[in-house]
């Protein structure tokens, strides 16, 4: 039941809308969260898009920088072949969802690491029905970087329920891919207005980047 997809233009930088808060990304208290990169829900983008391809690289981008400065990836992924009533009123809207185990692979250009955390996601919020929040307080983590699909669904919710835990979200606009450009913008609009930080993946990469310096540079000195 989800569309064909077409490519359209990713924001840029000089899109991006203002937000009320002031947030900065602060690589020791920072978790990035790559959201449902699954082979089901990148496959409605056809095997030749563009756009997903950027989206791809930037999250790669993205995930390098995190661990040179040593903050912990997250991912989400939908079990396949969901029992009805695990998968509760996404039917009603969704239908069955993936069904089979190579559509809940994760795109292999984004491959979890072996430390990397596997989270299993049952609804859009990707605290729901997860240990998420309690490894985001326990490791002293009160910051999540948010890239993956779709903008308005899943990454949207997230943002909110992350706000609602205390936990700044950032949603990495470049990062990020939706049904169409309308929808991706007006997730960034809403979350810049009510809940979160929307910036793109070279501000993102230069804060995590500078971080892992910092840290390389103290222990040298130490």
């Amino acid at each position: 039941m989800l569309p064909s997809i077409q490519s359209y233009q990713l924001p840029v930088a000089a899109d991006l809308p203002s937000g009320r808060a002031d947030w900065q990304v602060d690589a020791p208290h920072a978790a990035l969260l790559i959201h449902d990169m699954q082979n089901y829900f990148i496959d409605a983008f056809g095997a030749e898009s563009p756009m997903i391809a950027t989206v791809i690289d930037n999250i790669r981008s993205l995930r390098g920088a995190a661990e040179d400065a040593g903050i912990p990836v997250f991912y989400t992924a939908q079990p396949p072949n969901q029992d009805p009533a695990d998968r509760g009123l996404l039917w009603d809207f969704w239908g069955p969802g993936l069904q089979k185990e190579s559509e809940a692979g994760i795109v292999d250009a984004l491959s979890p690491g072996a430390t990397d955390t596997v989270l299993t996601k049952w609804r859009y919020d990707a605290f729901s029905r997860s240990d998420l929040e309690e490894i985001l307080v326990e490791g002293g983590r009160n910051q999540l970087i948010i890239a993956g699909v779709y903008a308005h669904i899943g990454c949207l919710a997230t943002a909110t329920s992350a706000f609602m835990r205390d936990i700044k979200p950032f949603l990495v606009a470049d990062a990020m891919a939706d049904f169409t450009s309308s929808d991706h913008r007006g997730a960034l609009t809403f979350a810049a207005a009510r809940c979160g930080q929307v910036v793109d993946t070279d501000e993102v990469v230069g804060r995590l980047v500078s971080s892992a310096r910092l840290a390389e540079a103290v222990g040298s000195d130490a």
